[in-house]
């Protein structure tokens, strides 16, 4: 009970009444403001606006190689393309070299043992390798585990 009559709008709705019944010189003027505001709020904050997805692109597949190759035409592509990688990968490998010679004179040049450290570096290359190809066996072996599970 104390509830409903705490909350009771009828005390609220007739002052609303006795102050629009008493005769000001601007009360419908400021109630169509008050009106227009509160509309255009709501309107406002409840507008929907949908996003139409977008198109999904048209995909043209390019082709750099002739339509109708023989295998003995794509045998002798690959031939070339590993023939190409092989001297990319001499020639950075020659770079790397250089790069490490260039290090061991520095090294050297300022006093410090590198064959000690060339040393200790491949020693840990060896072992992060190692580490590398026991997990990727352990992987393996773990991924063929799991294939073999009976039905």
């Amino acid at each position: 009970m104390r509830f409903k009559s705490r909350f009771n709008p009828v005390g609220g709705v007739t002052d609303l009444l006795t102050y629009i019944r008493q005769p000001t010189p601007h009360r419908w003027p400021i109630l169509f403001a008050s009106c227009l505001m509160t509309f255009g709020l709501l309107f406002w904050v409840t507008k929907e606006s949908v996003f139409v997805p977008p198109e999904p692109p048209k995909v043209v597949y390019i082709s750099t190689f002739a339509e109708g190759r023989s295998d003995e035409e794509i045998r002798q592509s690959n031939v070339e393309n590993q023939k190409r990688k092989e001297e990319r990968e001499a020639e950075l490998a020659e770079l790397r070299q250089k790069k490490v010679d260039a290090y061991k004179a520095l090294g050297r040049a300022t006093g410090l043992d590198v064959d000690s450290m060339a040393k200790q570096a491949e020693a840990e290359n060896a072992r992060e390798a190692a580490a590398r190809e026991a997990r990727q066996k352990e992987l393996y072996q773990a991924g063929t585990t799991l294939g073999d599970k009976p039905e």
